[in-house]
């Protein structure tokens, strides 16, 4: 038993330290990762949640989702990407870290694929990841909420954006900015949802579906 506990400690480690690096490869070639403070956020609110189903939007090259599934060993994720390269990247880190079974990945827009949604599917998700075009935000909610489950997370990141939605953004990323100040104000404002916003990375907003 001592054995095989070792043998598993050594392997999780092994798996740790491959993320790591996968992750700065993928900073180094200027692709968007989840910040190291996010991730560890992150991964503490889903295990905490422990959600069987997780719905991303934003795959990238699929690291946050990988690291989400190693730390859920029976959940499943349902991710979407709207870049066709990152999705196929996606795809490997997928296979490399095992937990592609696990994986039901879309190309496309993200505001398509999750309105096609079937009623079936309402409430389904126990965990929704939320790192997509942020200017999208506010126009996911409606969806979000509905496959979202009752004490579900939406777990929202990038909500402050370099500290511009609290401060005076770049006159270029002004409609963006006011975009995000109204998805804040829509999850802080609903009766549906309970909503805490840190400042974790560029900001993360936490809502639990009541």
């Amino acid at each position: 038993m001592q054995e095989k506990s070792f043998s598993d400690s050594v392997q999780r480690l092994d798996i740790c330290e491959a993320l790591k690096t996968k992750r700065e490869e993928a900073k180094a070639a200027g692709i968007p990762v989840a910040d190291d403070e996010t991730l560890q956020y992150l991964l503490v609110t889903l295990r905490a949640a422990k959600p069987e189903k997780i719905l991303e939007i934003g795959t990238a090259v699929g690291l946050s989702g990988s690291a989400a599934l190693l730390a859920l060993p029976k959940a499943r994720l349902t991710t979407i990407e709207l870049e066709e390269d990152s999705y196929l990247r996606a795809k490997e880190n997928f296979r490399f870290f095992g937990v592609e079974n696990r994986v039901n990945a879309y190309l496309g827009e993200a505001g398509d694929i999750i309105a096609s949604m079937p009623r079936e599917m309402n409430g389904t998700f126990g965990f929704i990841f939320l790192d997509g075009p942020k200017a999208q935000y506010l126009k996911y909610l409606p969806d979000l909420k509905r496959l979202l489950k009752t004490g579900g997370v939406l777990f929202s990141d990038d909500v402050l954006l370099y500290g511009w939605v609290d401060g005076e953004p770049p006159h270029k990323r002004h409609m963006l900015i006011e975009k995000l100040r109204e998805y804040l104000s829509a999850i802080c404002s609903d009766d549906e949802l309970t909503t805490s916003i840190l400042k974790i990375g560029d900001g993360v907003a936490v809502s639990v579906k009541l």
